[in-house]
């Protein structure tokens, strides 16, 4: 399983950005998909999950109305949309899918005037 995360980038506050997550080693369209993050210092926490088909999504509070979540199953990728960035959203993001324990090596989001 290999995750690939790009598209972070240095951002003024109130920009936006899109993450991109191209995944291998398993069968992607059977599968929901997350966006995780982790600030210096912090846990990392979950941001955004898409079910398998994209008919579902759930987002945490914190960026809920701001972010958007989706996927493309014939490209094996799921994104992140950002939009509204505040500092507080600076952090490596991550994807993943449930059940597997290795990482990508993310990408970098620095919000910041």
């Amino acid at each position: 399983v290999q995750f690939v995360e790009s598209g972070g980038g240095l951002v003024q506050p109130g920009g936006s950005l899109r993450l991109s997550c191209a995944a291998s080693g398993f069968t992607f369209s059977s599968y929901s998909m997350l966006w995780y993050r982790q600030a210096p210092g912090k846990e990392r926490e979950l941001v955004a999950r898409i079910s398998s088909v994209g008919g579902f999504t759930n987002y945490a509070d914190s960026v809920k109305g701001r972010f958007t979540i989706s996927r493309d199953n014939a490209k094996n990728t799921v994104y992140l949309q950002m939009n509204s960035l505040k500092p507080e959203d600076t952090a490596v993001y991550y994807c993943n899918t449930p059940g597997v324990t290795s990482w990508g090596q993310g990408t970098q989001v620095t919000v910041s005037s």
